[in-house]
């Protein structure tokens, strides 16, 4: 399997990466976030794709850019931008190119994308503040069938100074309504309408820990010029 994980003192974390091409027939591993609800309306969503095969989640930042997990990275990669199905609606492009830092990556479309992007934070969310998190993560621990509609959840910030699965900084979170686990990697943590987080890794029972957008903000106008 393509997931890795990470060995925790309160048990196994996951990074999120969805299954390979093989594994996603099976009922047992297909994505969607544990709890929460539906998404009606995401311009800013993107499925990410590696070799045709779903794999994580992600923003669209600015005309060229999408943001999402490290561990996502692929080979020929490709993203369908603005539709809350995983599968039809939106836009679809391939990536040009890649750029990393931490458990964060910078894909760059091969065409512009014209939508409305995630506006991204310079600040960290306040420790006990009600976020929410956003993906295509499965809908239980086990034994899910598949949804084909982007997911929310509502989380309580625990941590701003915790570590993505790269050793970056990290907000670490606990669920409220819900949680991330599998094929949520990549996807966004919001708070007061901007992104504070991109999903690295997860207990898939309650705890998430999303790469710091703060922490990585010089990094990501650097290179996405936003």
């Amino acid at each position: 399997m393509r997931i890795r994980l990470l060995a925790a003192l309160t048990g196994v974390v996951a990074a999120l990466v969805a299954p390979t091409t093989a594994q996603a027939a099976d009922p047992d591993v297909t994505p969607y976030i544990i709890g929460g609800g539906t998404v009606s309306s995401a311009p800013w969503a993107a499925a990410i794709f590696a070799n045709g095969a779903f794999t994580c989640s992600g923003t669209i930042i600015s005309a060229n850019y999408v943001l999402t997990a490290r561990h996502c990275v692929g080979s020929s990669m490709s993203v369908r931008v603005g539709s809350v199905n995983r599968a039809s609606g939106g836009v679809t492009r391939t990536v040009a190119s890649s750029s990393t830092r931490y458990d964060l990556a910078l894909l760059r479309l091969s065409t512009s994308v014209s939508t409305t992007y995630m506006p991204l934070s310079s600040a960290y969310p306040p420790v006990g503040s009600t976020n929410n998190i956003y993906g295509w993560g499965m809908t239980c621990y086990s034994g899910c069938s598949a949804s084909p509609t982007l997911k929310t959840a509502t989380v309580r910030v625990t941590s701003t100074s915790a570590t993505d699965y790269y050793g970056g900084r990290a907000l670490a979170s606990t669920r409220i309504n819900g949680n991330a686990w599998r094929g949520d990697s990549g996807g966004p943590q919001v708070y007061n309408g901007a992104q504070v987080g991109v999903a690295s890794t997860a207990d898939g029972t309650s705890n998430q820990y999303y790469g710091s957008v703060a922490y990585n903000r010089a990094w990501i106008t650097s290179i996405a010029g936003v």
